[in-house]
């Protein structure tokens, strides 16, 4: 088992690593919208939300030296189903066919405000 790490995402919250990568798989921690430049979540809504997050996802993916079309699976969490064609246009920008396999569910809050939470698993 290996911590991944990187300036370019940002830090852990709480008691976690930003990924772990086991054997052939990286699984990243949920990425909330954070610029890791400024520690505060992004202005805008669910679309700037849903890019940043994806952003910390892959550069936290790149310090393991994986790009996002290794990635085989993700989960976004949504603070709002409404929310979720918008995070969807934005979502299809940072991957290809073979699409990863993907959940999506609605939760009551995300930390620190957050509309979206994305984690993901990725192949080396």
């Amino acid at each position: 088992m290996k911590t991944i790490s990187t300036t370019h995402a940002p830090a852990a919250i709480g008691p976690y690593s930003q990924a772990i990568q086991v054997g052939n798989l990286i699984y990243t921690s949920g990425q909330i919208p954070i610029d890791p430049s400024t520690g505060a979540i992004v202005v805008g809504g669910i679309k700037e939300q849903t890019r940043q997050s994806l952003l910390n996802v892959k550069a936290i993916l790149a310090e393991a030296g994986v790009t996002m079309t290794g990635v085989v699976k993700t989960t976004v969490f949504l603070a709002d189903m409404n929310d979720f064609a918008d995070m969807n246009a934005v979502y299809a920008e940072f991957f290809a066919e073979p699409y990863p396999a993907r959940s999506a569910v609605a939760v009551k809050t995300l930390p620190k405000g957050a509309l979206v939470e994305i984690e993901v698993v990725a192949a080396i």
